[in-house]
């Protein structure tokens, strides 16, 4: 794909992936949440670009960097999602403020890694940002889900009335 188009289809989930979280929403505990991940990596991975073989370890540095920033903020967002469970016993979720600033300070994050690749001279493919968003929404997931088995059970007496 495109370094535009790359960018189009990020631009998609982003949009799509915020204005959900904002919302409050049910927790669907058997959906398959990897599923998204799982494409926009396979998508990723497929682009020989993705790594600049003229500056290899450079961009292979710069792509580890924001894998790891990727995996510190999709931990940090999961942590700032709002979960609770309704009367009826499911899990509710919305995203809060700080839900919106480990947003900034990702997208901070990215645009500073971006920032020094193009210092170094380094071509950066979409295909990068494509796979750091796969890792994000991965492991926000997965924290969230995991929180959501540490909550407490309704009582069957909340849910008589």
């Amino acid at each position: 794909m495109t370094t535009l188009t790359n960018l189009l289809v990020i631009a998609a989930v982003l949009v799509l992936v915020v204005r959900r979280q904002m919302r409050v929403q049910r927790l669907d505990s058997e959906r398959r949440f990897w599923i998204l991940p799982l494409i926009l990596g396979a998508l990723a991975l497929r682009d020989p670009q993705i790594i600049d073989h003229q500056h290899a370890v450079l961009s292979g540095g710069l792509l580890a960097a924001g894998l790891v920033a990727v995996l510190a903020m999709g931990s940090v967002w999961g942590w700032t999602v709002r979960l609770w469970r309704a009367a009826d016993g499911s899990v509710m979720l919305k995203g809060t403020k700080a839900t919106v600033a480990a947003w900034i300070g990702m997208l901070a994050i990215r645009l500073g890694l971006y920032g020094i690749g193009g210092a170094l001279h380094v071509h950066q493919s979409g295909s990068s940002l494509m796979l750091g968003m796969a890792v994000l929404l991965l492991v926000r997931s997965l924290v969230v889900n995991w929180r959501a088995r540490a909550l407490e059970p309704t009582p069957p007496t909340a849910l008589l009335h």
